[in-house]
């Protein structure tokens, strides 16, 4: 499953910021080290900060640092956050109509895939990422 490129890009950008959670991140280094657009990255992180996974510091000095434990930010909360975890849990094919009364092609094996999906993104916490052998971004 491939996640969109704003759920994508709010997980790459709070991994990178977990990776040293007590410090401040300016936008402009993470947008040179994430290589996301400025006007993009800024619009991500306005979004997270208003679902409180992080504080903007205003200032010569400001920047942003995370507001809750990344002990406490599910990879779930986060792709709620910026576009909606139901985007995930609806019929594959996109049929509104879908439903186990009324079932698609692919409705019992995407059911699978599905919970497999939820599960996981409910479970992993941005503290549980292993920076050890990291990707350099």
């Amino acid at each position: 499953m491939i996640l969109s490129n704003t759920s994508e890009y709010a997980l790459r950008i709070l991994s990178f910021m977990a990776k040293d959670p007590s410090r401040m991140y300016s936008a402009k280094y993470l947008i040179e080290s994430l290589h996301i657009s400025d006007k993009y990255l800024r619009r991500i992180l306005t979004d997270l900060s208003k679902k409180g996974f992080i504080k903007s510091i205003q200032g010569r000095d400001g920047g942003y640092v995370f507001d809750k434990s990344p002990a406490q930010i599910s990879f779930a909360d986060v792709i709620d956050a910026v576009e909606g975890i139901e985007k995930y849990t609806g019929c594959v094919l996109g049929f509104k109509q879908c439903s186990d009364e009324n079932p698609c092609v692919l409705h019992a094996t995407w059911i699978q895939v599905r919970e497999k999906f939820l599960s996981t993104v409910n479970q992993a916490r941005l503290s549980d990422l292993n920076f050890e052998n990291i990707y350099k971004y």
